[in-house]
């Protein structure tokens, strides 16, 4: 049997697992046990424990839980509320202000979160009823809630962005860097098609009516601040060369608690046992993935999958920029079923030495890796941030959610095509502050 047929076995029992509802940790294990004792015999059993933990002795991964407990305690108090009223406030002059203020609550709270579907149930529960009383049609106030939270895994920190530089072992305060202003740009795409939209349908008129004074404005600050200097602080030492990643997790994490119980009086044992339980579930989900993907990744390689497929891809005789449209087109497919972290953790060992050898940057290379992950996020089948919506604002349907969502899609694609017309979007601060 040839490793390509091998590897399409592989894949379609994969699939079949995943198709039945079993969890991505265990289908990956299940379908790496199974092929190495069919190929290899039961003594290849012995590797087994030392293959799966291996995934996880790396000292980059305490970095993991500690940016999701820095997300938990943020997304555990109020602070998504005081945030969106803090920039309605602001925003309230200009036409569809409210949803440019849920935009831009979710690009911040994405940054101290580093979660989609945590920035999505933060903004939307206070975001989506405000906007649909305010006369703002239903898949507009849903798709751009849920369209934002998908900065949640670009705008650094971001756990997608640790994941991928420990799979690929690339710099992750390089890749921080590299998705700072991608994110940004994404954000002023968002708004600018929301502006247009708004203005098109002539809705949002409550919000020029409404009039907040100065001091109003200022007043709504003093509780954010400290949560947007963490953030800061974060990218400051990590840049700076004064912390690792997983030191400037821990103190990050450790403040959020802090601002939390101070700012907010959530004094009580039970809430803080709630961040620190979500904290574990999250993590233990990830790295379960992460020791399974490295099982996986073992098997494709002991089977000579890997290598065949890399071979197969480096022989096509095409343009470099028709193989990378032929990368985005798989990483779309794969995003539609699979959550991020488990695309990455399958797909970039695989994809990184091809698309270097093609002469494309690793870091760029990432970032559109993670745009095409987020474009799953808000399409089906799995979309995971269509049902965190749903789930939160169960009267307005999915469709309609699809509906809303559906231009901020083809904002992320035009964002694709602008960092592959200008790469710089994405290297041009790694290399002004880390070097070229």
């Amino acid at each position: 049997m040839t490793p390509l047929i091998s590897g399409l076995l592989v894949l379609l029992g994969l699939l079949a697992l995943l198709g039945i509802g079993t969890p991505i940790a265990f289908a990956l294990g299940l379908v790496s046990v199974l092929a190495l004792l069919i190929v290899d015999g039961a003594g290849s059993l012995t590797i087994l424990g030392e293959t799966f933990f291996g995934g996880l002795a790396s000292f980059g991964l305490v970095s993991v839980p500690m940016f999701i407990l820095m997300g938990a305690a943020v997304a555990s108090s109020p602070a998504g509320k005081d945030l969106y009223e803090a920039l309605d406030r602001w925003l309230n002059r200009v036409p569809g202000g409210l949803v440019l203020s849920n935009l831009g609550a979710c690009s911040i709270f994405a940054a101290l979160s580093g979660s989609s579907p945590a920035t999505c149930a933060a903004i939307g529960k206070m975001g989506i009823p405000e906007m649909t009383k305010r006369g703002y049609p239903n898949e507009i106030a849903a798709g751009s809630i849920a369209a934002g939270g998908t900065l949640g895994i670009l705008i650094p920190p971001s756990v997608t962005m640790i994941v991928y530089g420990i799979a690929t072992e690339t710099s992750i305060g390089r890749l921080f860097l590299a998705g700072v202003l991608p994110g940004l740009m994404l954000t002023a795409l968002f708004m600018m098609w929301t502006v247009y939209d708004c203005r098109r349908r002539g809705i949002g008129l409550l919000d020029l009516a409404r009039t907040f004074t100065w001091a109003e404005r200022f007043a709504a600050l003093p509780k954010i601040l400290p949560f947007l200097l963490i953030v800061v602080g974060i990218l400051w030492v990590l840049y700076g060369g004064v912390a690792t990643p997983s030191e400037a997790a821990g103190v990050g994490a450790l403040f959020c608690i802090v601002l939390v119980v101070v700012i907010y009086r959530m004094w009580s044992f039970s809430k803080v046992t709630l961040m620190f339980r979500d904290t574990l579930k999250e993590s233990v989900m990830i790295m379960m993935i992460i020791g399974a993907s490295e099982l996986f990744s073992y098997t494709l390689s002991s089977l000579f999958i890997t290598q065949s497929i890399a071979e197969w891809i480096a022989a096509l005789d095409v343009n470099r920029w028709v193989l990378m449209g032929i990368i985005n087109l798989f990483l779309l497919f794969a995003g539609f079923f699979l959550p991020p972290v488990a695309v990455i953790l399958m797909t970039a060992p695989i994809l990184l030495p091809i698309i270097t050898q093609a002469g494309f940057d690793p870091y760029w290379f990432a970032v559109i890796l993670t745009i095409n992950m987020e474009i799953g996020l808000i399409t089906p089948p799995v979309g995971l941030n269509l049902y965190v919506i749903n789930g939160i604002a169960p009267k307005i349907t999915l469709a309609e959610i699809l509906r809303g969502s559906i231009p901020y899609v083809l904002c992320m694609v035009v964002g694709i095509l602008l960092l592959c017309l200008f790469p710089g979007i994405a290297t041009w601060l790694p290399d002004q502050m880390m070097g070229g």
